[in-house]
């Protein structure tokens, strides 16, 4: 079994920074990649930002410029710094995993999720 620890989230005002982390543990053979997506109750969960363990990355547009994804791979855990914060990006946040296990098999897992709330 696979685990997703996230931690980092809380509340700051608008235009301020905060860094989510998420260490994932277990019978991992290799990590294909990880991710953050962020969801508002009623609607559908959304990217905002997923890294390759080649370090290729990816961002939704309305974080281009102020969010930074990175990896590490020797501590299975990714980040995402958050700057500039806006009212906007007041929402729940998810880890996503991309992992082979040891049965070469590819998995997902999500992490439970970290509230993010920017006051304006």
């Amino acid at each position: 079994q696979v685990q997703l620890v996230e931690s980092g989230g809380g509340l700051v005002q608008a235009g301020g920074s905060l860094r989510l982390s998420c260490a994932a543990s277990g019978r991992i053979f290799s990590i294909n990649g990880m991710g953050w997506y962020r969801q508002t109750p009623g609607k559908q969960r959304e990217l905002v930002a997923d890294i390759t363990r080649g370090g290729r990355s990816r961002y939704a547009d309305s974080v281009k410029g102020r969010f930074t994804i990175s990896m590490d791979n020797a501590k299975n855990t990714v980040y995402l710094q958050m700057n500039s914060l806006k009212s906007e990006d007041t929402d729940v946040y998810y880890c996503n995993a991309r992992i082979m296990g040891y049965d070469s098999a590819d998995y997902v897992y999500w992490g439970q999720g970290t509230q993010v709330t920017v006051s304006s």
